[in-house]
Formats: structure tokens, sequence, C-alpha cells
């Protein structure tokens, strides 16, 4: 019996022990490689006696704060491969954890708060009084894009490399494909909840969403979903900067100067608002192509999507009334010259 009792197996508990004890000596050792590489790395000289593990700490973490800002770097150099339309940065004040450094004037960030600025798009840090002074040269990260509708235009074209947004082109290919023929077509709306289903689906899903006539039979819900995207851009797709010179490009009664204004109005739009715009009018002359069908010629669709492609920039009520008139001449002007003003 004590023979037996002698050779007895170790219990599930001792060797628990034993294997969180061998675990916590490779862990040691593993941290202890760490060290010796970064110290190399800072071109420390380590003698016998090596320095507390508190002593570490804040080395680690420049050391990964560096790392961070080189492959983020990298990956934007590979990026501005690829022309991109020109982008602000989106800057907001940030709170940083651990060291970091300006990437505009590579100073330390000092401070324990609102150290500095981050771009919401693509992620860049600088102090704030650097912010003015970094070039318009965004490059958004898909990580900082949350969702499709509302998102900045240019910005999302950046962030999928696409020279149009996939609402758009998406929209658009299906409506062309079994809709062109459907009387009100954009005149009439489709059911709200659906349209709502199909900008959730595109917020979650992107370009693999379904919009197929399987998923949504009513192609009204396809016009709706794309008259909501374009209504819901922070920046219209006739941006406020251009906004003015259209309007007054409208007003003119001669038609070769009217042509040119619009020439001249358009050439104020940022790449990407110019390209959307383009694939859009094309598409609205297609569709009043269509018109013995769907009944809706340039004019009905100016009605349309006057207010919904350009918006009055900070004006008082009554003139942004009396602009009204106005967006769907410059609607109508546009679809029945695209193949002379694009």
């Amino acid at each position: 019996c004590s023979f037996v009792c002698s050779t007895r197996m170790p219990s599930r508990e001792s060797y628990d022990v034993h294997k969180e004890e061998k675990s916590l000596v490779q862990k040691a050792k593993r941290e202890a490689n760490q060290e010796d590489i970064l110290a190399a790395a800072l071109g420390m000289r380590m003698g016998p006696q090596k320095p507390p593990a508190t002593f570490w700490q804040p080395l680690k973490l420049f050391a990964y704060s560096q790392l961070t800002s080189l492959v983020r770097r990298a990956t934007l150099k590979e990026n501005e491969r690829t022309p991109r339309s020109e982008k602000v940065h989106n800057f907001k004040v940030h709170t940083f954890r651990g060291p970091h450094w300006c990437e505009h004037c590579a100073s330390f960030m000092w401070g324990l708060m609102a150290q500095g600025v981050k771009c919401a798009d693509c992620g860049v840090n600088v102090h704030k009084q650097c912010s003015p002074l970094v070039p318009n040269d965004c490059k958004p990260d898909m990580r900082h894009i949350r969702k499709i509708y509302s998102c900045d235009l240019t910005t999302l074209v950046n962030a999928y490399n696409t020279a149009r947004p996939m609402v758009v082109d998406m929209c658009i290919r299906e409506i062309e494909s079994r809709g062109l023929k459907s009387e009100g077509l954009y005149r009439i709306s489709g059911f709200t909840d659906s349209v709502e289903e199909v900008k959730m689906a595109f917020d979650k899903d992107g370009e693999k969403t379904d919009i197929s006539g399987n998923a949504y039979e009513d192609i009204n819900i396809i016009t709706g979903a794309l008259k909501l995207y374009l209504r819901d851009l922070p920046v219209p797709v006739i941006s406020y900067d251009a906004y003015p010179r259209f309007i007054e490009a409208a007003k003119l009664t001669d038609p070769e100067k009217k042509l040119e204004a619009f020439r001249e109005a358009l050439a104020l739009l940022p790449p990407s608002h110019s390209e959307t715009l383009k694939y859009l009018m094309a598409h609205l002359k297609r569709v009043t192509q269509n018109e013995k069908f769907n009944l809706m010629n340039a004019e009905n669709l100016a009605i349309v999507f006057g207010p919904t492609l350009m918006r009055a920039p900070n004006l008082d009520a009554v003139t942004a009334l009396n602009d009204i008139r106005y967006q769907r001449q410059v609607v109508e002007v546009l679809i029945k010259n695209e193949d002379v003003l694009f």
C-alpha cells in the first residue's frame, strides 16, 4: 500500500501549477529578448545589472508609437501611386495614450490631455498649431469610415479608391437594368421603411449590398435610396463654393454665354463631385429618352433633383426660397446639354 501511494500520479492541480510556471518563464525570456532588441535599436549598452521593469514601459510605448507611425506612412506612400481627389483633413482634438510626436513638425506632443489633433478620416496626428500648415493630402483609411450615407463624397471615393460613390454606381446600374420605362420614375416615392432598409444595408455591407429585383421588386425603393444618399451628403454634389456661380449662370438669357458660364461653374467642382454629377446627368438624359414610357422629361426631373443636388450656403430664408426656381433651371440645363457640358 505504501509503495502504491509513493508512486501515485501527480494531481491535476500540481500539473496546472507547473504549466503556469513554465509559461511565466517563457514570457520572461521573451520580454528579456524584446528589451535586448530595444536597447540595441536605441544604441544603449547594457551591463550585467539590467534596469527594472518600470524603466522599459515608456520606451516600449515610444517604440510602438513610432512603429505604428512608420507603417501608416509607408501605407500612405504606397497609396499615393493612385491619383486621388484633393481632400482637406478632418482634424478633431484628441487625447493620446503614451508618448506621441507631431507628424508635421516631428516635435514631441506635450501634455496629459488634448495634446494635439487627429484626422478622423486618415488618422494623421499633429499639433493643433501645425494643423493649418498640413497639406490637403488626406488619404482616408477604411477603418475610420463608419458609414456610407452622410459621409463626405470625396472622403468616400478616396477611401474606396473609386471614381464615384458606390451607392450612385450601384443604384443607377440597377435602375437602368429594369426601371427606365417605369412610369413616374424618380417622381414616385418608394416605401419609406424599405428605403431606410437599403440605407442601413449600404452602411453595414457596402458594395456587397443586394438591391436586385429579388431583394426589392419595387424600383421606386432604389430611386428613393439614391435620392436619400444625395440629400444626406454633408456637402452637396454641386458644392457650396460653386453654388453662386451656377445660380448666376442660370439667370443668363443668351444661350452661348449661359453654356460658357456653366462650364466655368463646373470647373469649380471638386473632381469627385464633377465625376459624380457627370455620371448622374448622363443617366438622367437616358431617363428622358424613355419619356413616352416613364412620362419624365428634363423639366420634371429637374424639379425632383434641383434641391437634391444643390443647397444654398448660409443664405437667408427669402433668398433660399427665391433660388429654388434657379436650382430647377440649373439641373434642367445640365440634363439637356449633358453631351456638350461634360
